[in-house]
């Protein structure tokens, strides 16, 4: 990787890296990790599994996903150049009406 500093390009040396890496490692191996298993109420822990459902049931009442790629492209590239006329149109626009920019200039002179 280079990096730039001003008008001139350095390489990063190799063992930045590995040196960056390392010290991550160590920094997370010291970390203290919270006891867990007392969060856990008794009435949680006594509770039974819930019941597993087959997923074919579940699948066959799931509502097919039917897409066409053309259509969806021409849908996208729709949106995309409907969103693009609006920002060509916002940018001409100007944010300031004409009273109002007559009275900045003023206050500026």
């Amino acid at each position: 990787m280079v990096h730039h500093k001003g008008n001139t390009c350095f390489p990063e040396p190799p063992h930045m890296r590995a040196a960056a890496a390392l010290l991550c490692l160590t920094l997370t191996a010291c970390t203290q990790f919270p006891e867990l298993d007392d969060t856990v109420s008794p009435s949680v822990q006594a509770a039974d599994f819930p019941a597993l459902l087959p997923l074919e049931p579940l699948m066959a009442r799931a509502a097919p996903v039917v897409s066409d790629p053309v259509e969806t492209t021409q849908t996208l590239e729709a949106r995309v150049s409907a969103l693009r006329a609006r920002a060509r149109a916002l940018q001409r626009r100007s944010i300031v009406d004409p009273a109002t920019r007559a009275r900045m200039l003023a206050a500026l002179s």
